[in-house]
Formats: C-alpha cells, structure tokens, sequence
C-alpha cells in the first residue's frame, strides 16, 4: 500500500514538474524578448517594432519640436566593436554617457552613438549604420536611436502588469520547481535504497542496534534457542558488525571445530560468508544473567573502539536474546600455553619467546595508557596470548576487563582473574589498579623462560606422566615454584640454570637475565614498587636499561613456595601447622600455586 502511494506521488510530482517547466518557458518566451529581429535577405530592426529615424524624422525636426528618442543598447559583448570607429576621430572626448546621448538627439543625421569610458570619447553614427567586427579591444558601448511606438503611450498600467508576470514566472516558479525536485530525488532516492535492500541483506553491517535487556526472572527461564524482546532496550553506538546467531553458526558449520574453552564459554574455528573467506573465532558465551549482559555489552562497546597491532581485533558480535557471541580475528598457531606446555609441541625458540615478550607488553602497555579510558585487562595469562605463523603477538579475552576514567586512582569490583597469576591486592581487599596486570605478566615471562607452568600443582601433575622431560625437575627448583628458583638464581647470577631445557643452550643468556630481572621487578608485593607496563616494554626491548630488582622485599616468595604464608589471613605465618615437606599435603595452597582455575563469577 505504501509502495502504491509513494510511486503515485512520484508520478504527479513528475507531471506538475513538466507543467511548470512549459509555464517557465512560455513566460520567458514573452517576457525577454530579443533585441533585435534579422531577415534572411540580411539588415535587422528592433523586435519591438519601435521606428529607426530616417530623413522625414530631420524635416519635422525642422518644422516642430524634435521628438523624444529612445535608445536600444547594442549588447556587442566582449572583444566586439565598430568597424568605421577604427579609422575616424572621436566627435567629441572629455564628456559623460549622457552629453554623448544628448548630442546625438540633437543632430538628426544621428542614428546612434558609440562611448569609450576609457576615454571619454564619443563616436556619432550619421546618415547610415555599418558594419560589426571582432577582436576590437576598445571596450566601447554603442547604442541605437530609434522613435517610441505609439502603442507605448497608450497604457501605462501594461507595464506593471508585465512587470508581476515577470516576478511570478521568472522568481517564484522556478524556486518551487527547485523545491519540488528536491523532494523528487529524496522520494525515489529512498524508494531506491530500499528496494537494493529487499532480497539482500548484508551480513553484520550495523553498528546501532536496540537489544532487549532482559529481567532476572526472564534471565532465569530463558533457555539457549528463546529469547525475550519485551524489557529495557540499550542502545550502543560504534560496535564492531553485528551478526546473527544463524549467521555465526552456518560461518562455524553448526559450532563443529572446537579450538579452546575458558570459564565463560568455547571458542570455534568458522569462515565468514564474505569474498576473502577470512577465518574467524567464534567465542559462545555462556548466560551470564542481567546485570552481566548489561556490563558485557558496555565494555564491548569501548574495547571494540580499541585498535593496536597487539591487540586482538573483535570483528563483530552476536546478541540475540540469551545468545550471546563474539567474533575475533583467527590467529592459527592458538594460545602461548598450546606452544609452551602441551605435549609434543614443537619447542618455541628464543627469538619467538623475546618476540612474545615484547609484543605482549606493548600490548599492555597500549591498554594502560594509550586509550583515552584505561584498561585493566584482570586476565594476563598464556591462554590469551595468540600467535599467528607471521610473528604476530596479540592479547585477548577482555571478557573480564575494567575501565578506569583518568580521574580513577584504583577502583573495587569482584574478584576476577585465574589462579596462578593473582596479584596480592586481589586477597588484601586493597584498590585494584593497572599493576595487578603487571604481577601477572611478570608471572608469564617466568613461565615463557622456563617452558612450564610456575605452579607446584602443574609439575606434580607433569611429573606423573611418564616420558615427560620435567619428571625429575620437582626437586630441584626450591620445591617446585619457579618464582622462588628464579629469585635465588638471580641473587647467584646463574640465569642459564632457569632456562626451558628444551632449548639446548640456544638463549642469549643476556636476554634471559633481562627477562628474569624484570619479571622479579614485577612481582614485588607492593603494587607502588612495580613498575608501569610502558616502562615494562622498554625494558624488554632494550631501549631502557633492566631495573634491579629488590630481592630483600621479595622473600615471600620463598615462602609461598614453601607453604608458610597465606596471603587471605593477610600474610600471616601458619606456625608449626605446616612444616617444609608437608606443605604439598596440607588443605591450602597459596594463590599463586594453583593452576589455571578461573575465581571470577558473573559480573
């Protein structure tokens, strides 16, 4: 119904355009007349019929008062002049245009006149008029006397008459024309956006979108295929594209290639439908109820503004009632951990390790302090380090990420995070700030020299797989927690001792001792004494020198590897509840020893 009337107004638009433009014409036709009529036989005449004077014009001159004389303008134009005035001396020089005009009406052998401004000069046509040329560049204006037609004293009113059919026809018609083809275009302009999008619709093209919210009792009954529509709608400008659920799960083949799994959902491989055929993770996340959506939605929409060569790009999202993913960018060799724990990888060399060192700090470096709202990524991890076959280092997961406006000296939430890589402030209820992901990258760049994880339950879990090249290393690294054996080598200078075996003596051991220093710098207990990312990075690209860690205030690593403190009774010693070598089997395990278990729940 609406096409109907839309396409019958166009057509009426298209028909009153077209009267118009004939009014418009024929107006003009009566309105502005040319100046002058040429016969075929050669000579012209004024097209107003008005009389040139001829010799009976002299003779009642003579005998009566002279008549009064109009004079018809020339219009030659540019470049245009008179052949005769070429070769003959002005009449008379020094005068204004209008003496000119009078001492022609004066002299009845005047058929008109030539003035050159320039000059002053005045050139009298007499007794018969002659020939045009071009190239003339005297810039002289020339005018033709003739007699008023007797029709013209007759009604003065036709004038004014002419004069308001010159306004109605000449001005405003022609602005509602302008008007009514403005409208015209912006009528079959929709008209045709329209119908390119009937019968295609383009896939994750829309960055504003209403997304229903829904309550804690819809959340609660929703199931993995219903959704809701009814509730608060948010509306999020400048996401990534947006795609729909049936979109993501053709690009995945029904969710088949599984390619890793975390506490909030599973990531699979998929291809977009898109002419490169560009390969994608998928992340499903599972329902993380109201409040949780609503957040989830709210950071997406500043980290998908976040662009960094070390950053894993989201290239789009899926809302759609209780389902809920995302779509990042494919990186093909996965994880960091893939690479450096899980069995019969092929061994990361030294100049792959220094490159996802430095790579990942820039990375976090960027989050920390190259956004106009810092970024705490809550989740630094080897699991979301990715690599790709080109050298490419990027993190990702910001599934638990906070922002901190500039004014934010620290700011308090939920615990978040995974087990092994906490910093201290997370247990101490103290002010979580940008350092927390600092003590959880100098975590990862221990476990990136070493090959394994830092954790005492990670080795005891190695060691009883047999054929594993860690079976016998329990022993000798202060109990099994790295960090405890990375700080003694490093108060003895023996950095070649903390090297992945793996490797065979193929590490600078300038670089490892560079490595080792700033991770010990990052793990100092007291957040104030780490340092920021950004000087983090330029430590380990070379472009600063390495800071000097406090070994003094780092004991209480000693200590977790031995069992003896518990950093949520506030650091105090368990006494002789717990001796050296019955640490492993008491009921508690210090933070920073237990493997990759994710603390964080809905936020």
């Amino acid at each position: 119904m609406l096409a109907r009337l839309s396409d019958s107004m166009v057509m009426a638009g298209v028909l009153l355009l077209l009267l118009l433009l004939r009014l418009v014409l024929a107006a003009a036709a009566r309105e502005v007349p040319v100046e002058f009529l040429t016969y075929s036989g050669g000579g012209c005449s004024p097209a107003d019929g008005s009389p040139l004077p001829g010799a009976d014009t002299c003779a009642a001159a003579a005998s009566s008062a002279p008549p009064n004389f109009n004079y018809m303008s020339l219009r030659v134009g540019e470049g245009i002049g008179y052949f005769a005035n070429k070769f003959a001396s002005p009449d008379t020089s020094g005068v204004e245009l209008p003496a000119c005009r009078d001492l022609c009406s004066a002299n009845c052998s005047c058929l008109g006149f030539f003035y050159r401004n320039s000059s002053k000069s005045c050139f009298l046509l007499q007794n018969q008029i002659g020939s045009l040329l071009r190239g003339d560049n005297s810039a002289a204006v020339g005018f033709i006397k003739t007699l008023p037609p007797a029709s013209r004293h007759q009604d003065g009113s036709k004038s004014s008459s002419l004069s308001f059919i010159t306004i109605v026809f000449g001005i405003a018609l022609p602005t509602v024309a302008a008007v009514l083809i403005g409208f015209l275009v912006y009528v079959m302009g929709s008209q045709w956006v329209k119908r390119r999008q009937v019968g295609k619709k383009p896939v994750g093209n829309r960055s504003w979108f209403k997304l229903p919210m829904l309550s804690s009792q819809q959340a609660s009954s929703v199931s993995e295929g219903q959704g809701d529509d009814d509730g608060d709608e948010v509306l999020i400008p400048g996401l990534p594209a947006r795609f729909t659920y049936a979109e993501l799960e053709e690009a995945t083949e029904g969710f088949k290639s599984q390619i890793g799994s975390g506490g909030f959902g599973c990531v699979y491989r998929g291809e977009l439908p898109e002419a490169d055929r560009s390969a994608v993770a998928v992340k499903r996340m599972n329902n993380l109820g109201s409040q949780g959506r609503r957040e989830f939605l709210t950071e997406m929409a500043v980290i998908g503004n976040v662009h960094h060569v070390n950053l894993v790009k989201l290239r789009g999202f899926c809302a759609e009632g209780a389902r809920q993913l995302l779509v990042y960018e494919y990186m093909n060799r996965g994880s960091l951990d893939q690479c450096l724990f899980r069995a019969g990888a092929a061994t990361l060399e030294w100049p792959e390790r220094m490159g996802v060192c430095v790579g990942a700090a820039r990375g976090l470096a960027y989050l920390h302090a190259g956004c106009a709202r810092k970024i705490l990524h809550c989740d630094v991890k080897p699991e979301n380090i990715l690599l790709d076959d080109r050298g490419g280092v990027k993190i990702a997961d910001f599934g638990l990420a906070k922002l901190m406006s500039p004014e934010q000296s620290g700011l308090f939430t939920t615990m978040r995070g995974t087990r092994g890589y906490l910093a201290p402030e997370w247990l101490t209820n103290a002010p979580i700030t940008d350092k927390a992901d600092v003590y959880s990258f100098g975590m990862v760049l221990l476990e990136i020299v070493r090959g394994r994880k830092n954790c005492r339950g990670d080795l005891q879990r190695q060691s009883s797989s047999p054929g594993k090249s860690s079976s016998g290393e329990a022993s000798s690294d202060g109990g099994g927690y790295f960090p405890a054996l990375a700080l003694e080598m490093h108060e003895q200078g023996r950095y070649e001792a903390l090297v992945d075996q793996r490797l065979e003596g193929r590490a600078d051991l300038s670089q490892v001792a560079r490595v080792v220093r700033v991770a010990l710098c990052c793990l100092h207990e007291d957040a104030a004494l780490r340092p920021g990312m950004t000087t983090v990075s330029a430590m380990l690209d070379g472009t600063m020198d390495a800071g000097v860690p406090r070994t003094e205030l780092l004991g209480y690593l000693r200590l977790y590897g031995r069992g003896l403190v518990d950093v949520r009774s506030g650091g105090k010693g368990k006494g002789s509840d717990f001796s050296t070598g019955a640490a492993s089997s008491s009921s508690w395990a210090p933070t920073s020893c237990v493997s990759a278990q994710q603390l964080s729940g809905p936020r």
